[in-house]
């Protein structure tokens, strides 16, 4: 909710600070296929570290995005959820996965042959 608490008229600012770091959609990618135990998403989220996993389910827990499950269990154990609200973003993430496609492939270098020309040049097509 601390992102309601900034001045905006920009609505997509406020998504923005609800999701806008590389973590936070790593984990909500994660999330979108279902339940996950702390372990598995520190495992599943190359790179995060253990404290920055902990600080982000926390911001998203308090944001609303994620519910956490903890079973009276030794030892504990805690699962985690998308929320129905995070399931509305699912439809976002997968329109930046696919933009994310297309920037790729516009921008992938294209073999080099090895006089250093592109291949449809070498085969007379460039």
């Amino acid at each position: 909710m601390r992102c309601l608490q900034k001045e905006t008229s920009c609505p997509a600012e406020i998504t923005i600070c609800l999701i806008g770091n590389k973590w936070k959609l790593l984990i909500l990618r994660e999330l979108s296929f279902g339940t996950k135990r702390f372990g598995e998403l520190l495992r599943k989220v190359v790179g995060i570290s253990q404290k920055v996993l902990t600080q982000s389910l926390r911001s998203m827990e308090e944001d609303g995005l994620i519910s956490r499950k903890v079973y009276a269990e030794v030892p504990p154990k805690v699962e985690y959820t998308m929320t129905a609200l995070a399931k509305d973003l699912s439809k976002l993430l997968d329109l930046m996965a696919d933009w994310g496609l297309k920037y790729k492939a516009l921008y992938t270098k294209k073999p080099k042959t090895a006089s250093g020309k592109d291949e449809a040049a070498a085969l007379g097509k460039g």
